[in-house]
């Protein structure tokens, strides 16, 4: 005996529409951007990349008709362009806020703090992981490594760094964000809106006046170790306390171990039973022997 799909609670549905096509002035517009794109690279396919960046740009996530619109481009099928796109978290796949609010939950900066800023800050604003505020503001997300532990805990806006953040201080970011007050990544250029973001990471010159020098460097954090191993003497204390102002404390000379000195705590010798017979090592008498 056998029993039919509808019997079995599986319903095979209507196969999917095709993309509808992007109005024609929106096409010829993302047309000339994405010709000059592709000019760029001797293979065609190296540019899907960017390409998706920047009809993420157009609408604020990937949309079926912008995977459409970079396989047309591309000479690549559909399943092709889907492949890619589902791959890389940087591409949304669904309607996002201006601001996507990144919290780094990984193991640093987790343990500094991270953990405890995404809980308040999902319970804040009233989304879980991925979603979007009501106003279309934020979108909250915890993120893995921003490559910035010596910052930690680090929160991301739209790929900008904030840095050594509590919870108090991320609360007041989201806050800003939602109520139009300039906020000033700690490091980085100036902030902007998701899809502007997009289209700069599509390749495109950034022409906000000044964007592109307040771009800076790594912070003094980061240097630390280059300027131990060019000999340098690193100052004491390269980030202010959390509570409070500076701190100054004298600096201390760096020691140059010798040869014969271990240059680690983790490959020194330690005491065994074999190399101190005063002390030997062995199992606990239990009580009353």
């Amino acid at each position: 005996m056998t029993t039919s799909s509808s019997e079995r609670g599986v319903s095979l549905g209507m196969p999917e529409l095709p993309a509808p096509a992007y109005p024609d002035d929106v096409r010829a517009r993302l047309e000339r951007d994405a010709r000059e794109i592709i000019a760029r690279y001797p293979d065609s396919r190296s540019a899907l990349l960017p390409l998706l960046h920047l009809v993420q740009s157009e609408e604020g996530h990937v949309t079926r008709t912008g995977m459409r619109f970079c396989a047309d481009m591309l000479d690549l099928t559909t399943a092709e362009v889907t492949a890619v796109a589902t791959f890389y978290t940087m591409y949304r796949r669904r309607p996002s806020g201006d601001y996507q609010v990144g919290v780094c939950t990984n193991t640093l900066c987790a343990v500094m703090g991270g953990d405890a800023i995404f809980e308040e800050l999902q319970e804040y604003l009233g989304v879980g992981n991925g979603e979007t505020t009501g106003d279309g503001k934020i979108t909250l997300e915890h993120i893995e490594c921003n490559a910035a532990c010596d910052y930690a805990p680090v929160v991301m806006v739209n790929w900008e760094f904030f840095d050594n953040q509590t919870v108090q201080s991320a609360k007041r970011l989201v806050d800003d964000l939602r109520t139009g007050r300039t906020v000033s990544p700690t490091r980085g250029a100036p902030l902007c809106t998701f899809k502007e973001t997009a289209r700069i990471l599509a390749g495109f010159p950034d022409e906000r006046e000044g964007a592109v020098e307040a771009s800076g460097s790594a912070g003094p954090a980061s240097l630390v170790g280059l300027r131990l191993a060019r000999g340098e003497t690193a100052p004491a204390r390269v980030v202010h306390p959390r509570d409070g102002g500076p701190h100054d404390e004298p600096q201390r000379a760096v020691h140059e171990p010798s040869p014969a000195e271990h240059l680690s705590s983790h490959d020194a010798p330690q005491d065994t039973s074999a190399s101190d017979p005063a002390h030997p090592a062995g199992p606990t008498a239990e009580e009353g022997e």
